[in-house]
């Protein structure tokens, strides 16, 4: 349906992540992969969804020029924020660990924007979900960052992973939004923008 309605569209996800990818092919959809690297740095005094909708829109701004009349690009960015910090993606370690650790027994929110860029417009929306964890023991965060290597996830793991199954006890809101897209909500962008 949605790939019928874009098919005079050029659909560009500039994400390396496999997940994002995935989620692109998963939606029917023909896009292509765009990357550019750029210093993801957001100023201090920025909260919550403030920092993943400038990350997001940091992004896209590197491709500014580069657009042609028929091109979508699409970026996007994923925190977990917990007790008033940004957490993003672990540096070795013993940050997993001490990432994973904080989140134990606790309600963290897990925050993607989504930037979607043209030639005449740039929209930025994002998603909150609430992802709680149950108790979990130094040996199981230990056995899961030896086992599932989480340095490329905001917040140190994968929900969709073995932590995922054995370490969270709720969600609220989108699921999908946790591993890096609100797809319902691109989707329904995407929709009405064809």
């Amino acid at each position: 349906m949605l790939r019928n309605k874009l098919q005079n569209y050029n659909l560009i996800l500039a994400s390396g992540s496999p997940r994002r990818q995935q989620f692109f092919r998963d939606l029917d959809l023909d896009f292509e992969i765009r990357l550019k690297e750029i210093e993801e740095v957001y100023p201090p005094e920025l909260k919550g969804a403030e920092i993943t909708d400038f990350l997001a829109k940091l992004k896209s701004n590197a491709f500014e020029g580069t657009l042609k009349e028929k091109d979508i690009l699409i970026t996007s960015d994923t925190i977990v924020w917990h007790n008033g910090k940004a957490l993003g993606k672990p540096k070795d370690k013993e940050d997993a660990f001490g990432i994973l650790k904080s989140l134990a027994n606790a309600t963290h929110e897990v925050i993607t924007s989504v930037c979607f860029k043209t030639v005449n417009q740039t929209t930025v929306l994002h998603e909150t979900t609430k992802v709680t964890f149950s108790s979990i023991s130094d040996e199981a965060i230990l056995y899961y960052i030896e086992n599932y290597q989480p340095y490329d996830k905001a917040g140190a793991y994968g929900i969709q992973e073995w932590i995922g199954w054995v370490a969270v006890s709720k969600i609220e809101g989108s699921y999908a939004n946790v591993m890096g897209m609100p797809l319902d909500k691109v989707y329904a962008y995407l929709l009405n923008l064809a």
